[in-house]
Formats: C-alpha cells, structure tokens, sequence
C-alpha cells in the first residue's frame, strides 16, 4: 500500500505514548490520530500518513460499529476502526484497509 510523503510543516506537538492522542500501529510504525488525520515521525519531522490506493479488505465477516469492541478513529469525513494492527473504514459496501 503505498502511501505519500507529505510533510506537517505545521506540527508543534509531539506525539508518544503519553501525547493523549489515539496510538494506532500501521506496518513498521505508528501513527497518532490527530485533528482528523495520521500523523507518523518520520526522520524527525512528522508526516500525513495516508493511503494513496483503494484496498479493499477481503474476507472481513466482522461489522465495526458502536460497541464493536474496536477503537474508533476520526479520519476525515469518516470512522476508521483499529483491528489486527491496521485501520478499516466502511466504502461501498465493504471495508477498506487504511
């Protein structure tokens, strides 16, 4: 999944396990929900972690929602759902890997 390399120029905070903000594992880093997006450190600044493909996630039986046992996450316009160390977001009928 590949993903673009734009910096947050703006970003003054910095993120860790005691930042207050939602800690969420995605491959070989972690990235901290803040104001509505990803956020990742990346050689000692902080970058946009977003997706740039559509990747749907197959065999998915399980439906995230209130209660579902999932952190929730705001990403833009919509929930993401942390699970299995990845976020998933409802599209189209189906979940999509973020």
């Amino acid at each position: 999944m590949a993903t673009l390399h734009q910096e947050h120029t703006t970003h003054e905070h910095i993120h860790g396990p005691t930042c207050g903000h939602v800690a969420v594992p995605h491959g070989d880093h972690t990235d901290y929900a803040h104001e509505g997006h990803m956020h990742r450190e990346h050689s000692g600044h902080w970058d946009e972690c977003e997706s740039i493909d559509h990747v749907p996630h197959s065999r998915h039986p399980h439906e995230h929602g209130e209660g579902c046992g999932h952190g929730a996450v705001l990403h833009g316009d919509h929930l993401d759902y942390v699970h299995d160390g990845h976020r998933h977001a409802a599209h189209d009928g189906h979940w999509d890997d973020h």
